[in-house]
């Protein structure tokens, strides 16, 4: 591994891209720190430093943003906001005929989606940015801190302004930096962000167990954690490399004195094949009603009910619940993203076939078989891996914050995955220039 990082660096045009990736890294990591005018910096460090500090609600927006948002900085948003835009872009083109049309149209449909991406993202961080400013003016961002209401102190209709613009820019240029990336660094721009944004947390997580430690001075705890924490990556890099490959047959076609078409592939069905969105969609799921009673008033049963059940991670009501949405939108998710129908009609059409299965609609009914029984085991696993953080809550205490599990290791790994094959790619092509030449 040494040996691939000295290469890849001693390659002119994959270190240009590295350095350049370094760059861009260094310069979101900044903008998470730079606070946004009409914020009292020491009353927010006060609460966040608080043990009382209620930070499980927004705990999800708060790990995207790299730990900007509770900091109320520039780019408190983080890069949340884009990806809610490209989820919802991403069904509506199941739903909209216009837009599965332009995905269709190749390239220049991408593009047009893309900017449609952009703007909807721009819409949805004046949205958050001023839920957040207004969360933040009500005290109710940090419910079990002192001086929580004094963390905007003017309350002025320009200061409320000001900051949702400075969190909509902010949210922009997290999404031009990730896009800068994408065009002229390393990997995906986005999921490079997302992966520091949740790595810059670990080492806080990590030490904050050793802190709150009974056992040898808490080196026995902060082992155990680094232990079980790399039994998790390995777990999570074994079942996202896996995959169903089902075998396909094309069959030979001539055209005037020449044959073409018998070759041999498979298509991969892996077993997460919805990745990390069902978890997001759960997590996003569970967040509103805690939301909503947040900010009704008065005290009624529902609300009650609402704050007991549905706002502590450890409890059972929430656990159940949890489990079952992330095993229903790994389901669902999967069911808009691969039509077995298309699969099939496309695989008619250019002469394929699944060996054994007549083409047409048994191929389709085949595809659907193999993928819900690939699916069961892929969504139980997704479910099981989002509950590590409150096993580890119940197992380490309350106040511990355990950083390996649910959404935070499903997208470092998956990332971590993508971006170095990307670099051995490129690697090996200028390795196999002399070959070819």
């Amino acid at each position: 591994m040494l040996t691939a990082f000295a290469r890849a660096f001693k390659t002119p045009d994959l270190r240009k891209k590295l350095l350049f990736t370094l760059g861009i890294i260094v310069v979101y990591r900044v903008g998470t720190h730079i606070p946004i005018p009409g914020v009292n910096y020491k009353a927010v460090q006060q609460c966040v430093s608080e043990a009382g500090a209620n930070q499980g609600l927004f705990g999800l927006v708060n790990m995207f943003s790299g730990g900007a948002l509770l900091q109320i900085t520039v780019f408190a948003l983080g890069i949340m906001p884009y990806i809610t835009a490209s989820i919802i872009l991403q069904l509506l083109t199941v739903v909209i005929p216009r837009l599965e049309a332009l995905k269709k149209e190749g390239q220049a449909g991408t593009a047009k989606i893309t900017q449609y991406t952009r703007y909807l993202t721009l819409a949805l961080a004046i949205l958050q940015g001023t839920g957040l400013v207004a969360t933040a003016r009500s005290g109710a961002l940090f419910s079990g801190c002192s001086v929580s209401t004094s963390i905007v102190p003017d309350q002025a209709i320009f200061t409320t302004i000001t900051m949702v613009i400075c969190m909509t820019a902010g949210t922009t240029v997290v999404m031009w930096l990730g896009e800068l990336i994408t065009d002229r660094g390393i990997g995906n721009g986005m999921s490079i962000l997302m992966f520091i944004s949740i790595a810059a947390t670990f080492p806080s997580a990590l030490w904050a167990i050793k802190k709150q430690g009974t056992l040898a001075g808490g080196w026995i705890e902060f082992g155990t954690v680094i232990l079980v924490g790399l039994v998790m990556v390995a777990l999570v890099v074994f079942v996202e490399q896996a995959q169903r490959r089902i075998p396909v047959q094309y069959a030979k076609r001539m055209i005037g004195r020449r044959s073409y078409g018998g070759t041999s592939t498979y298509i991969p069905l892996k077993v997460n094949q919805a990745g990390v969105i069902p978890v997001i969609f759960a997590s996003s799921l569970l967040y509103i009603p805690a939301l909503v009673a947040q900010f009704a008033g008065g005290n009624s049963g529902w609300k009650q009910w609402v704050q007991e059940n549905l706002t502590k991670g450890d409890h059972p009501i929430y656990i159940t619940l949890y489990f079952l949405l992330i095993v229903f939108f790994a389901f669902f998710y999967v069911a808009i993203s691969f039509n077995p129908e298309e699969v099939a009609d496309n695989m008619k059409k250019y002469g394929g076939f699944i060996p054994g299965i007549r083409a047409g609609r048994p191929t389709a009914e085949y595809l659907s078989y193999v993928l819900n029984r690939i699916t069961w085991p892929g969504s139980l696993y997704l479910g099981l891996i989002a509950l590590v953080p409150t096993m580890a809550l119940v197992g380490f205490g309350a106040s511990q914050n355990f950083p390996f599990g649910g959404t935070s290791i499903l997208i470092i790994v998956g990332v971590g995955l993508e971006t170095v094959k990307q670099i051995e790619s490129q690697l090996q092509q200028r390795n196999y220039e002399g070959f070819l030449r």
